[in-house]
């Protein structure tokens, strides 16, 4: 029996049978069915994943597949498109059950704009994989239903969402994700033009819209950047690291997103018993208060972030609030006793 032949300084080691199923069953998860994928998309898709190939190994392992499954090859351009013919089987994953089958097509609705871009296209082939079983499982005719009988719905007047440049969530989650510095290209709502190198530190949606928190370079203020009036965006190559005292939670909390200054103030106000009931299932703070007075109406004290959200909240109650007092917490840098009669 022969001896293998040494290997000489730069031959690059050939993976083992093992290594090549496993790379052609990631790559054949990830191939679409609709639309079509190139190799340098799947090659950062695996990296995503934590999977390390060479471009080169993915793009000699794609050709091998186009030959012997039902996949199609687009080689009228370049870069190579591939994708499953229409009438092919595609790799099934029986693994993925019913149920893990409806996590994944609820997390690809609601999740799309929470989390970073480069993961969610990571996941494309188990979501378009998540779709075929609800679709084509005949034992999931329960879990297919399922996402017509549940809807989260708006408490105030529904909007459409915000036209997004091309490029931008993806940039935007990108540079959140890695904590790298983004450059961006800006124009506020007085129509003015900022560009300007930021620090991201959150993403949140409010309504129907997103917003990037941020610090420019060489301020220490946190600002709320609204992604639909970034014109671009790009990631840059040098890290920071994240402030140790940022909490995107107390930064919601301190009514940031409410346009406030993050003022905490202890919020009393009465108001007609049948107006304010659902502060009793739904209260302002955990510390909130609700007491009956003489007249029948409630007299509600909690502890919440002064903003202009809240006073138009106050507001939308009409005549039904009034003596409403906001005082100041001890410690708090800045604020007023303020008293208004409604």
């Amino acid at each position: 029996m022969p001896l293998p032949e040494p290997m000489t300084p730069g031959m690059a080691k050939r993976p083992d049978n093992s290594e090549s199923v496993l790379l052609a069953l990631e790559l054949m998860r990830r191939i679409p069915r609709n639309g079509k994928v190139t190799a340098d998309q799947l090659h950062r898709q695996l990296k995503d994943a934590g999977i390390s190939r060479d471009l080169r190994s993915i793009q000699r392992q794609l050709a091998a597949l186009s030959q012997h499954f039902g996949i199609e090859r687009d080689d009228r351009d370049k870069p190579y498109g591939y994708r499953w013919l229409p009438n092919s089987e595609g790799l099934a994953l029986p693994h993925l059950s019913p149920q893990e089958s409806l996590l994944l097509r609820l997390a690809e609705q609601h999740l799309s704009n929470l989390l970073p871009a480069r993961l969610m296209h990571s996941m494309d082939g188990f979501f378009a994989q998540a779709r075929r079983n609800l679709g084509e499982n005949a034992n999931a005719k329960l879990e297919r239903e399922w996402p017509d009988k549940v809807r989260v719905v708006a408490t105030s007047q529904p909007l459409l969402p915000p036209k997004i440049a091309d490029g931008v969530l993806e940039a935007a989650s990108e540079a959140l994700y890695a904590n790298h510095w983004l450059h961006v290209e800006y124009v506020n709502a007085g129509g003015k033009q900022v560009s300007a190198d930021v620090m991201p530190l959150g993403l949140a949606q409010q309504g129907a819209r997103l917003y990037l928190v941020c610090r420019f370079k060489d301020y220490d203020d946190d600002r709320n950047l609204a992604l639909h009036r970034i014109r671009a965006a790009t990631v840059s190559t040098l890290g920071f690291n994240r402030p140790r005292g940022f909490d995107l939670a107390r930064y919601d909390a301190d009514g940031k997103f409410g346009f406030g200054e993050g003022r905490r103030i202890r919020l009393s106000f009465s108001v007609e018993a049948g107006a304010g009931t659902h502060l009793r299932e739904t209260p302002l703070s955990a510390d909130q208060t609700i007491k009956q007075q003489k007249d029948g109406s409630l007299r509600v004290t909690a502890t919440v972030g002064d903003s202009m959200l809240l006073e138009q909240w106050l507001r939308g109650f009409g005549d039904d609030v009034w003596n409403v007092r906001k005082q100041r917490i001890a410690g708090e840098a800045h604020g007023k006793d303020v008293a208004r009669n409604g």
